[in-house]
């Protein structure tokens, strides 16, 4: 989760390469190790942690998490041309496509969260998003994203289950994955973990995080960031066995004649959604955490929270416009402390 990423971890070892980092608060005879590794992946940092009393183990799960990670790209990236996804959209308007059971289910996770949000959560948004460059600053034409709309609509995608196939209608159509792909991936990395034995970890990449069991005797420890800082913490949340994801306005933005673009597009504008500045979701795991904060983003903290108050086992942190912080029930009892420390004002 960076900022670059949208969470910022408070946990030691998060550097390149691996390191090995005994546990002080642990006895000596049963003093566990945490182990750090960190690499480029699905177009962001991914870290992975793991705590036990065997370095060769650690590190072998560790290495297997991270081909997991780069086994899903190669599965689900519309970056890469050989990937199964971007035969899907270079068949946009030809032919349907067969693809595996995996992608098939994961197309299909995202079609349930675009029926939940009513299309605010919408894998066709790309239709719309490849016409925005964040790096160079350029803001479409009006017309252009016009032309596009249509074809953002999670409703026209195709999938014959029986067949495994999956159809865009029309060749200006494209999906991204964008949205659910690495909290996918950040799962199934820590099934890997798990399956190798190792029962205390964490997996991070971009916004998304999963937490496993413990880090020596305590809790993990994540840093919830303010919107404002690049380098200030709103809140520090100890969390175990949970997934959590967040998208903010300040990852991937420009501003121009005073106006902030940044890249959470509202799927029925096809322009930077305006109503929040962060959102933090807390889920059991991370498909669903990434899969929800961008719907919630873009529906704005009164209908988002409504969303969030429908589901079991999910949680919300929504900062808005303004500044104001807004809390799911499950965390407004809490005593969840995250006022903001500065003056907020709305944003460009």
């Amino acid at each position: 989760m960076s900022y670059t990423q949208a969470l910022a971890l408070l946990t030691s070892g998060l550097l390149w390469g691996t390191s090995t980092v005994p546990l002080s608060a642990a006895t000596p005879e049963a003093r566990p190790l945490l182990v750090s590794e960190e690499r480029v992946l699905m177009g962001t940092q991914v870290i992975v942690k793991a705590v036990g009393g065997n370095r060769e183990q650690l590190q072998t799960a560790i290495t297997a998490a991270f081909d997991e990670v780069s086994r899903l790209e190669r599965l689900m990236s519309n970056f890469m041309p050989d990937t199964e996804l971007s035969r899907i959209n270079q068949q946009a308007g030809k032919s349907p496509v067969v693809v595996s059971r995996e992608l098939l289910g994961v197309i299909k996770r995202s079609l349930f969260f675009s029926e939940l949000s009513h299309g605010a959560f919408d894998i066709s948004f790309a239709s719309v998003g490849k016409l925005w460059d964040f790096r160079k600053g350029v803001i479409p034409a009006p017309e252009a994203i016009n032309a596009q709309l249509p074809f953002v609509d999670y409703r026209r995608i195709q999938i014959d289950d029986e067949r495994s196939t999956v159809f865009l209608p029309s060749r200006e159509m494209e999906i991204g994955l964008g949205g659910i792909g690495k909290g996918y991936a950040m799962d199934r990395a820590m099934a890997v973990l798990n399956k190798r034995g190792i029962q205390n970890a964490m997996v991070m990449a971009g916004g998304d995080t999963v937490i496993k069991g413990k880090n020596g005797n305590d809790l993990w420890r994540v840093g919830l960031r303010d919107p404002d800082k690049a380098n200030g913490i709103l809140a520090v949340l100890p969390l175990e066995d949970q997934a959590i994801s967040t998208s903010g306005d300040y990852e991937r933005f420009f501003i121009n004649d005073g106006v902030r673009y940044h890249h959470i597009l509202d799927t029925k504008t096809g322009y930077p959604a305006m109503l929040c500045r962060s959102v933090t979701i807390l889920a059991q795991d991370a498909t669903t955490s990434d899969a929800l904060t961008k719907p919630v983003f873009i529906l704005g903290p009164e209908q988002g929270l409504a969303l969030i108050e429908q589901m079991e086992d999910v949680e919300a942190i929504i900062i808005d416009r303004n500044g104001t912080v807004y809390l799911s029930s499950g965390l407004a009892g809490r005593g969840l402390d995250v006022t903001p420390t500065t003056h907020r004002t709305p944003r460009p």
